[in-house]
């Protein structure tokens, strides 16, 4: 665990769902942001033992960037009974425009979150576009709920896929599904140029800075 700056933390463990045909590494990152009130705990996965004695003594809440981000969140609404902020999972309509499968394969949806879901925790559920009453902004990535979350109160940006190290260098995930273009994607991230962006904190791969995001949203 490293501190980035003062109430800004940043650890990586390696993800259990991980395979060797993977196409991203398997160490993935969290991070913790400690606002005097809450501990904010972003696509949190095997917190160290320092944060979690914190959270004791402040209010939990965690932080997804993505619902297939859940990681250990189920566990830490068990211990901590922290409410869980988190875009929608994928309805069956999402997976066969994402997948071009059938609606037979698709059929309820994503089992993504679906303790969460199904009453197993309190469920926030956030859209782009929504400003977060913990002092969140989030703005659309390459997904509907693959979203980038802009935290003005440590100048920061928090990035699920959509911007993203894979092991070639910070940038933006050229993954998309059909009817999806990189300047699409681009155009609804551009806006946080505008913002006094000083740290990214990646999901995938380690912090940086301002001017790799200004690269990876170069045209």
């Amino acid at each position: 665990m490293h501190e980035l700056r003062t109430g800004l933390w940043h650890w990586q463990a390696p993800h259990p769902q991980w395979t060797p045909d993977a196409r991203w590494p398997q160490e993935v990152s969290s991070y913790a942001i400690d606002d005097g009130a809450r501990l904010l705990l972003f696509d949190p996965l095997a917190v160290p033992d320092a944060l979690l004695a914190l959270a004791r003594e402040r209010e939990p809440v965690i932080v997804l960037t993505a619902p297939w981000h859940e990681r250990d969140a189920q566990a830490l609404v068990e211990q901590f009974d922290a409410a869980v902020f988190a875009p929608p999972p994928d309805t069956a309509q999402d997976l066969i425009d994402k997948y071009g499968i059938t609606a037979e394969q698709a059929g309820d949806g994503s089992p993504d979150l679906e303790w969460l879901r199904s009453g197993g925790g309190n469920a926030q559920w956030y859209a782009a576009g929504d400003r977060l009453p913990i002092g969140i902004e989030a703005y659309e990535g390459r997904e509907h709920n693959d979203l980038v979350l802009w935290i003005e109160s440590v100048r920061a940006v928090v990035a699920g896929d959509s911007l993203a190290d894979f092991g070639t260098g910070f940038a933006l995930n050229e993954r998309l599904r059909g009817g999806v273009t990189r300047e699409h994607v681009v155009e609804g991230l551009r806006p946080l140029l505008a913002l006094p962006v000083e740290v990214v904190l990646p999901a995938h791969g380690a912090p940086t800075d301002r001017a790799a995001l200004e690269r990876a949203l170069s045209s």
